[in-house]
């Protein structure tokens, strides 16, 4: 015999009079006078069961969490309930059976009761029953198998690369295994499948996705975790146009079933240098406006020595205009504001308030009055603006300027948070300088291929020069990188030495992936997509620990498990290791 017939959740009013058997865990009990009420739950739903007086004694005992099989006669309820899918229909319980029972449990299932973060992360399992985690972890299947479906739709493979690779030690730190046969020797977790997808590309597989779990061993934020996973595509004999084609048809798939929204026919596209200097960052939210504005040239013959010596050093003022706000803020406001740009390296923010037709503020005295006028045309001032500006070096303003937009955008109000806004971020620059390092590194990784007009300045002007890379960015989220990857072998050698490392690096470290590029490799680009921080969006938190089944702490471990832990001196000489600091 079935343990069940139906789902709790799948019940309804046409299925009235039927005598029909489920099995749950016990969501609510309540007792009314000679009739018990019991709503039980499995992962589809809640039904409510109905125990007459004939039937009371054989649930006395039961509790919260106590697993239940019980058929009956599915009714009409007389007190409907329209807050769940259920709420017209009761069962009246004729049999029933105790499967299990339950102690009380730390966390409370039924109601969200406020449980620390850390209680819930050690008895996860019992966090998963949890509407909000399990629905969670049923969106992420959702998606995933969207994904599968609409890329195998289009002729794509799906293909799983090595999880125990080469360690290649640029960029994130890489989690290490030690080789019990090769004596000194480690396996690294793949932060990405990149040469392996490459690979597939010179194999002839021509398309290509995985599902791809990675691993990077570098300090945690909210939207991260040390394992995590990509939806992981890669394409031959293509260009910009074709990827982005693909995965713009795979979000409109997936916000049209998941979200019923239906997105643009073609996303926003903007450079790197048009985003900075919009809006400070290579990851806009543009939801809302509030655009960085360069007030340089308003200061150029400015007597103020602050800014003067600023710009004699190459550096700029940008301001943002608040709206109506110079009544909302007050100097103990504007005082906390400023503390909040000296985390991105502003010495100072200077403010402006426009009232009455008259400019006052921090910098009033030192604003010539011609430049309040050129300041008020050129911001298209009006009455109780207000202008936020820093002066600086350049990358100090915009990530000051930037983080502030966000700041203020969000404690406005000025985010309508209805909208899922996609934008391409193009032409990034090719490298980075590092001053750890004394040398440019890769801004993306050293396969990313340069714009065509920009590969004589690899060695001349590395600064300036620009890749083929790219990122989709979805209301402030790096959703995605990629990048038009280099298939000439000279060309990659070029790329290797503009980042200062030698062909004899280059093969130590990538030997079998520049051998492939001698035996016809095609052109060919991709896109890593971050699964977690897309089910964020689509489930609306900012945690990505909220969306994975059994997730870190901000530090790496897992309180459930208790892993990382230690282990028994036999496994570590399997290993051949030695612990420096074993007291």
């Amino acid at each position: 015999m079935k343990m069940r017939t139906h789902n709790c959740g799948a019940l309804r009013l046409c299925n009235a009079g039927e005598k029909v058997t489920v099995v749950g865990w016990v969501n609510k009990r309540r007792n009314l006078g000679s009739l018990v009420f019991i709503d039980l739950r499995d992962r589809s739903g809640l039904v409510q069961l109905t125990f007459d007086e004939t039937m009371e004694e054989k649930v006395s005992e039961v509790r919260n969490e106590y697993i239940l099989q019980a058929t009956g006669t599915v009714l009409e309820r007389k007190d409907k309930n329209p807050k769940i899918a259920t709420g017209e229909i009761e069962i009246k319980v004729e049999e029933v059976k105790i499967i299990n029972s339950a102690e009380t449990t730390p966390i409370m299932i039924a109601e969200d009761a406020g449980a620390l973060e850390d209680t819930r992360l050690k008895y996860r399992y019992l966090d998963i029953r949890r509407d909000q985690i399990k629905n969670n972890l049923m969106l992420r299947h959702k998606v995933c198998m969207i994904a599968r479906n609409y890329l195998s739709n289009l002729d794509f493979v799906e293909v799983e690369t090595p999880i125990l690779c080469k360690s290649t030690p640029e960029g994130a730190r890489d989690y290490l295994v030690p080789s019990r046969i090769f004596d000194g020797k480690f396996y690294a977790l793949p932060q990405s499948p990149q040469i392996y997808k490459q690979l597939l590309m010179v194999g002839g597989m021509e398309r290509y996705f995985q599902i791809a779990r990675c691993f990077r061993d570098e300090d945690l934020r909210a939207d991260r975790q040390p394992e995590f996973t990509q939806i992981d595509i890669e394409m031959s004999f293509i260009e910009e146009e074709d990827i982005w084609g693909v995965v713009e048809g795979l979000m409109k798939e997936i916000f049209t079933k998941v979200k019923n929204v239906t997105l643009p026919e073609k996303f926003l596209r903007l450079t790197y240098d048009e985003c900075m200097n919009r809006y400070g960052s290579d990851k806009p939210d543009t939801r809302f406006e509030m655009e960085l504005k360069n007030i340089s040239d308003i200061y150029a013959n400015t007597e103020f020595e602050i800014f003067k010596n600023i710009l004699a050093n190459k550096g700029m003022i940008n301001a943002i205009v608040v709206k109506n706000g110079a009544d909302k803020f007050s100097r103990k406001d504007l005082d906390k504001l400023t503390e909040f740009v000296k985390i991105y390296g502003a010495k100072a923010l200077s403010y402006l308030k426009y009232s009455n037709g008259e400019l006052t503020g921090s910098i009033a005295k030192v604003t010539s009055e011609a430049e309040k006028a050129a300041l008020i045309e050129k911001l298209e001032l009006q009455e109780n603006d207000m202008i936020l500006a820093v002066a600086d070096k350049k990358k100090v303003t915009q990530a000051a300027m930037g983080a502030l937009r966000v700041k203020l955008g969000r404690e406005l109000g000025l985010i309508d948070e209805s909208k899922y806004n996609f934008l391409w971020v193009t032409n990034f620059p090719m490298f980075e300088y590092s001053e750890e390092e004394d040398r440019y590194m890769a801004a993306h990784h050293p396969f990313t291929s340069p714009n065509l007009e920009d590969v004589d300045k690899l060695m001349t002007d590395p600064e300036n020069c620009y890749s083929r890379a790219y990122d989709l960015v979805l209301n402030g989220y790096e959703l995605l990188s990629g990048s038009i990857r280099i298939h000439d072998q000279v060309l990659q050698g070029k790329v290797f030495e503009a980042i200062g490392m030698t062909m004899e690096e280059a093969k130590e470290k990538f030997g079998f992936f520049i051998d492939a590029f001698r035996y016809g490799t095609p052109p060919h680009g991709g896109v890593g997509i971050g699964l977690e921080r897309l089910i964020m969006i689509l489930a609306g938190t900012d945690n990505i620990r909220d969306v994975v089944a059994f997730p870190k702490t901000a530090s790496a471990a897992c309180l459930m498990s208790d892993a990382p832990n230690t282990v028994d001196d036999k496994q570590l000489r399997e290993l051949h290791i030695a612990l420096a600091n074993k007291k």
